[in-house]
């Protein structure tokens, strides 16, 4: 407290405050007198302190590493950052902008670690289509002859590149082993009169990843001691493998002439069946009775016509009546007499059970009126 006027005081401070350590303040200021007895009254203040943003945020680490493992996916989460600020209600909110190599002045390291997503590829012996490659073993070779080197690479990192080799099939197993870390091919044994001349391996190269990828290289082996032997055995294994590549192909094209064929009997015999269909339904419908429409032009010869009783036609018929204008027909089932003034006087006659022409010679009289 301190005096500034006759019975005026000022409450003043007498170090910083700081609303993180302090953010209310409950102080209570007493007034007495100089009288005997004296007396007094007192009166509590609240201080209430408001934040400043004096402080800045800091993580709860020094630095981060991650280790981030290739081939996912984007937008995957890799690890989580956290910092806190000590201010209050607005000034204690963080946000964070990633800047080069740092967070926020905090270092952040990160490691890719290595998928194993390639599998091991052979350098050789080169696997080649058309033609066959073969290593020479003489008879006189002795146990631990070096054959051939199986070379394979992988282009992942770390023990996931790390290759093993293995004998997976062989003409003779007893005769031949590889190197597990190498992929040295060598005899276990000596070389015999009675091995075959014609030695096939098959070498499995697998690398150290989980789960383990593999490949796999055939090596042939001729076990002679002139080249003219390897020729003539290794030439007919040639011919038989073209030969049944030959067969293979026209296998496959035998089974796609044969599915043709079938293909276009199958929708010739189906356009057959429809096209009959299809007949059937005409004479179906052709034979169905046809109830007869006749237009104005048309007149009934039983006298009961529309036509006004002006018109009197009298029709007789002679012996040379066939060669006049008056025509008849067999076809339907009224006796109908039709009437086109276009035409030159020609009168058809429909009858249902037998033609008038088929009658004695009389005369013949058709009225209308």
């Amino acid at each position: 407290m301190k005096s500034t006027t006759n019975d005026f005081y000022s409450l003043i401070t007498d170090s910083g405050l700081d609303k993180e350590t302090g953010s209310e303040y409950n102080i209570t200021v007493t007034c007495s007198d100089e009288g005997v007895p004296s007396l007094s009254s007192s009166v509590t203040l609240t201080l209430q302190i408001s934040d400043v943003n004096d402080n800045a945020p800091v993580f709860e680490r020094s630095s981060y590493e991650a280790y981030i493992v290739e081939n996912n996916t984007p937008g995957l989460s890799i690890f989580t950052v956290k910092a806190r600020d000590a201010d209050w209600n607005q000034n204690a909110r963080v946000s964070y902008i990633l800047e080069d190599s740092s967070v926020n002045g905090v270092p952040v390291s990160s490691y890719v670690s290595d998928q194993n997503d390639n599998p091991p590829q052979v350098l050789y012996p080169v696997q080649t289509g058309g033609s066959l490659v073969a290593e020479m073993v003489p008879r006189s070779a002795d146990v631990g002859y070096l054959v051939t080197k199986v070379v394979a690479v992988d282009v992942d990192s770390g023990q996931n590149s790390w290759l093993s080799y293995k004998l997976q099939k062989a003409t003779d197993r007893a005769l031949f082993e590889v190197g597990l870390q190498n992929g040295e091919i060598r005899t276990i044994r000596q070389v015999t009169d009675k091995d075959a001349v014609k030695q096939r391996l098959t070498v499995i190269v697998e690398d150290n990843g989980q789960p383990s990828r593999s490949a796999t290289v055939i090596v042939n082996v001729a076990v002679a001691d002139s080249f003219p032997e390897v020729l003539s055995e290794f030439t007919e294994f040639t011919h038989d493998k073209e030969y049944n590549d030959n067969l293979t192909f026209y296998l496959v094209l035998a089974l796609a002439v044969v599915s043709f064929l079938f293909i276009t009997c199958l929708v010739v015999i189906i356009s057959v069946k429809i096209y009959r269909w299809r007949q059937s339904r005409i004479l179906y419908h052709s034979n169905l009775p046809v109830i007869p429409y006749y237009p104005p032009r048309y007149s009934d010869t039983l006298g009961t016509g529309t036509l006004q009783h002006v018109y009197n036609y009298e029709v007789c018929r002679t012996t040379d009546s066939r060669k006049s204008d008056c025509k008849f027909g067999r076809a339907g089932s009224q006796n109908v007499l039709i009437m086109d003034p276009s035409s030159t006087g020609t009168m058809q006659r429909i009858q249902s059970e037998k033609s008038i022409l088929d009658e004695p010679d009389s005369p013949l009289e058709v009225r209308i009126g």
